[in-house]
């Protein structure tokens, strides 16, 4: 995107003719102060909301309001992609983003599923994205042609449109699309400004992906909503981050498990003067918080040991944003999730949907709340399914003690959460059956110390053939995103079955253990 930056559009708006969401009218407050640093520069609040009504003029060309049509982007971790986001929102359309780590039939199914009216792209992924767009016959978009758009009167956008589709697996064979309203978003957002006392002074370090809530609402939209700065890489590099600890002026971290894993190898690898330097770089932040797997007791201890930091862990998903959090004044017990956030309800049942009232009891983890999404796409029966009236089913079992919530696994064996990713293990096997030589299989989660768990995958060959580890993931990766693909594979004569035929996972994980 060219980005020419007279803050002549901005400061000549009024309120009555800005976008009428909360985030983008307090945006409008904070003016000169710095918003965004990526790759290419350092970006003021009157930058991004410049670039983000080139956007909203760019997609709107004559039409009053987009009328929440889906628009699916691709874009990488920078100013733009916060501009296409509130672009899309200012335009009165569904933000989709799209990750491009992803293989093509992931990034083909999300266009389809949603029924996308519009894909934009960073001209990185122009090559891809062009051809996809016009075999689905979707209008395309290259973000490094909006300098060309004129701006425009924007609709108004009520707090209970649609606001963004995020992704994520289920049971079925096929991930379900997350659909969230301008109103979930500000409930997620004010919940954990409140909880984590953001404030325009924090400058957050950014390295999460940016097709999942964590990225999006815990980083990048809590920063902006604050006033706050928002530093991103590119990806995560361990070398990368520390250096960032060292030379930029942090006041928060967040990241999942494995990125805390791979910064203790790093520093563990560096000489004992750079240690105390890198130790140091920490101290100067307010807060460092782990979330999206459980995070390792061993971690949890080494990390604290190394930066003097005992890391928050809160628990969340997709469809509900962050629901529980451990306190940022007070106690912080490694394994533990903490308790409900400010305007979030939740509460244990059993398997008859009993309320649990008495601590040391098992249930599953439901929740109520604004923050709730709204629906899956296209599925009113799977949406229904997830609700026991108001109350969302997570599928997730927990007990409390000491009024703390802890983790103790989701009741479905076929979610892996792998790395700060949750996928599902009926999608990865339908795949796998694809393979030229498996005639059977099954896949698992077992625990690792590293990514919370690993995808293990079981399978029956058909007669006379032969199939390795490297080649059966040299072949998942052109189909499966990253975190999907086998990790370990076990050739089996025949899976453990009960009596009805169904494929024993209990038994299955232990052969892998």
């Amino acid at each position: 995107m060219t980005i020419d930056l007279p803050v002549d559009s901005i400061l000549q708006r009024t309120m009555s003719s800005a976008s009428s969401l909360p985030l983008i009218q307090r945006a409008l407050k904070q003016g000169d102060r710095l918003a965004i640093i990526d790759g290419v520069g350092r970006f003021r609040y009157t930058d991004l909301l410049t670039a983000a009504d080139r956007i909203t003029g760019y997609l709107l060309k004559s039409q009053p309001d987009l009328g929440e049509a889906r628009v699916a982007f691709m874009v990488p971790p920078s100013l733009e992609y916060a501009a296409v986001q509130w672009g899309i929102w200012q335009a009165g359309g569904v933000a989709v983003p799209l990750c491009p780590s992803h293989p093509l039939p992931e990034i083909e199914h999300i266009i389809r599923d949603t029924k996308a009216e519009v894909v934009v792209s960073h001209p990185d992924y122009a090559s891809l994205l062009r051809s996809l767009s016009r075999g689905l016959k979707v209008r395309f978009l290259l973000t490094s042609e909006v300098s060309k758009a004129k701006k425009c009167p924007v609709p108004e956008i009520t707090l209970d449109r649609r606001a963004m589709i995020l992704y994520t697996s289920g049971t079925t064979s096929k991930p379900k699309g997350v659909v969230t309203t301008h109103r979930n978003i500000l409930a997620q957002i004010t919940s954990l400004i409140e909880a984590w006392e953001w404030t325009a002074d924090d400058h957050v370090l950014h390295v999460l992906p940016l097709h999942h809530t964590h990225g999006i609402v815990n980083v990048l939209l809590c920063a902006l909503w604050a006033g706050a700065a928002c530093e991103m890489l590119p990806q995560f590099d361990a070398k990368a981050v520390w250096s960032r600890f060292v030379h930029s002026d942090l006041t928060l971290f967040m990241a999942v498990p494995t990125i805390y894993i791979k910064l203790i190898a790093a520093w563990e690898k560096a000489t004992r003067e750079e240690q105390q330097v890198l130790s140091n770089a920490c101290s100067k932040m307010r807060l460092m918080v782990s979330g999206s797997a459980a995070l390792p007791a061993a971690v949890f201890e080494r990390w604290k040991a190394i930066s003097g930091h005992t890391l928050l862990e809160r628990y969340g998903m997709t469809e509900i944003g962050m629901a529980l959090s451990n306190p940022l004044h007070g106690e912080r017990r490694p394994g533990f999730v903490g308790v409900p956030l400010p305007g979030v309800a939740v509460r244990l049942v059993d398997e008859s949907a009993r309320t649990l009232e008495d601590e040391g009891q098992a249930g599953e983890i439901q929740v109520r709340g604004p923050h709730v999404f709204l629906e899956y796409m296209g599925q009113p029966e799977a949406t229904a399914r997830a609700f026991r009236k108001d109350w969302f089913s997570t599928g997730d079992e927990a007990v409390v003690d000491k009024g703390s919530y802890r983790i103790l696994g989701r009741r479905s064996v076929d979610i892996i959460k792998t790395g700060g990713d949750k996928v599902s293990a009926l999608e990865i096997e339908e795949v796998l059956r694809n393979h030229p030589t498996i005639q059977e299989c099954a896949v698992v989660g077992v625990k690792d110390q590293e990514w919370g768990e690993r995808v293990c995958a079981a399978v029956i060959l058909r007669p006379n053939d032969s199939l390795s580890l490297g080649s059966l993931r040299n072949w998942a990766k052109e189909r499966l995103a990253k975190p999907k693909v086998p990790a370990q594979l076990l050739l089996l004569d025949e899976l453990p079955r009960n009596v009805m035929g169904k494929v024993n996972k209990l038994k299955l994980r232990k052969l892998f253990e």
